[in-house]
């Protein structure tokens, strides 16, 4: 039950602010897996792990309906997938030999900046020249790493970058929103690879947690359309600000209390 809750808020806000629901997951996961008999050796690893499963099924959903409009460039997305893919296998091998601290304190990290960029809603100005194909998949790899190792489907950095290339600010979102399935699948990848030799529970894959899996997809399948209605009815960018400070102050939480401040 308390695994479809955090579902059902997943949703509703992935829906309401157009936001992913890895920064509300993994947070949630942090809580209840610890319930679920999850060590806390594991704990950061099996909450990003069961975040990027479930992405896996809503990056889906997601890009289908932004190609159903349109408002997918899939030369962009085929540019941009060989880097995310690499990078978002690579984040699982390099979360394996990071401690569940550490990791929590680069989630911290990540959510704080996430914040900031909620906040200032600025794009970043489009490049002069067009970076080299090199360039691109560097900074792509870097993407999918990044987003692989806080647990997020990588739209936050994907639609800076698009824009910064060139991209119609229309179709950011979209194409971003397609770039999301190959760092899910990549990363779950990596995840479960790495994590099974891991003391996880019963009914775990690897570093995921498939109850958690299950719970969290079926009820944000239900609750994100509901959240797309609200969108229509509330201050979304009003909204957006008070979540980017919810979403501050969960970082600086995690980080303090991983360095035994709080």
């Amino acid at each position: 039950m308390l695994y479809l809750a955090a579902g059902a808020l997943a949703g509703v806000m992935a829906g309401l602010l157009g936001i992913g629901g890895g920064f509300i997951i993994v947070p949630v996961m942090l809580f209840l897996l610890p319930l679920s008999g999850v060590s806390d050796v594991y704990l950061m690893h099996a909450a990003i792990g069961t975040s990027l499963a479930t992405i896996c099924v809503t990056s889906v959903v997601s890009f289908r309906a932004h190609h159903s409009r349109g408002s997918v460039d899939w030369p962009y997305v085929k540019l941009l997938a060989p880097g995310i893919l690499v990078g978002a296998f690579l984040s699982g091998v390099v979360a394996d030999f990071l401690s569940s601290s550490v990791l929590a304190v680069i989630f911290a990290l990540g959510a704080v900046l996430m914040a900031i960029q909620i906040w200032l809603a600025k794009q970043p100005e489009q490049a002069p020249d067009k970076p080299s194909r090199s360039a691109v998949f560097i900074t792509a790899a870097a993407i999918g790493c990044g987003s692989g190792l806080v647990g997020i489907g990588g739209g936050s950095l994907v639609v800076p970058y698009l824009h910064y290339l060139g991209e119609k600010i229309t179709r950011c979102v979209g194409t971003a929103a397609a770039c999301g399935l190959p760092i899910a699948l990549a990363g779950t990848s990596s995840y479960v690879v790495m994590g099974w030799d891991a003391r996880m529970p019963d009914f775990s894959f690897g570093y995921i947690y498939l109850p958690g899996f299950l719970g969290i997809i079926i009820a944000s399948s239900l609750t994100a359309p509901l959240g797309v209605k609200l969108a229509h009815k509330l201050p979304a960018q009003k909204l957006k600000k008070v979540f980017a400070v919810f979403l501050f102050l969960v970082g600086i939480h995690i980080a303090l209390k991983q360095l035994n401040i709080f």
